[in-house]
């Protein structure tokens, strides 16, 4: 099993900037690529950025330019570093891990950003 535990979400003005921190611990040799996903009310689940072990990234759409994925694997954390954050960015951010061996997704308890105009 693996835990992830969020941080850093809160409330900034359209403009500013926020850093989440996903911790993960437990059977972390079964984990390969680790991201964050963010869900609006009433939306859908979308993927924000995801990283492999050996620092490889993927974003979503409209996310890169502004968004960086980062991943201290020592300390088992992955950061993002949001910029320019527009009110269309609120949501629920949510750290995910996938297990190489059995493709299963563990999901954090999600983070609040919420982004006022």
């Amino acid at each position: 099993q693996v835990q992830l535990v969020e941080s850093g979400g809160g409330l900034v003005q359209a403009g500013g900037s926020l850093r989440l921190t996903c911790a993960a611990s437990g059977t972390i040799f079964r984990i390969n690529v680790m991201g964050w996903y963010r869900q609006a009310p009433g939306n859908q689940r979308d993927l924000v950025a995801t990283i492999t072990r050996t620092g490889s990234t993927n974003y979503g759409d409209s996310m890169q330019g502004r968004f960086t994925i980062s991943r201290d694997n020592a300390k088992n954390t992955v950061y993002l570093q949001m910029n320019s954050l527009k009110p269309e960015d609120t949501a629920v951010y949510y750290c995910n891990a996938v297990d190489v061996f059995t493709a299963d997704n563990y999901w954090g308890q999600g983070t609040q950003v919420t982004v006022s105009s």
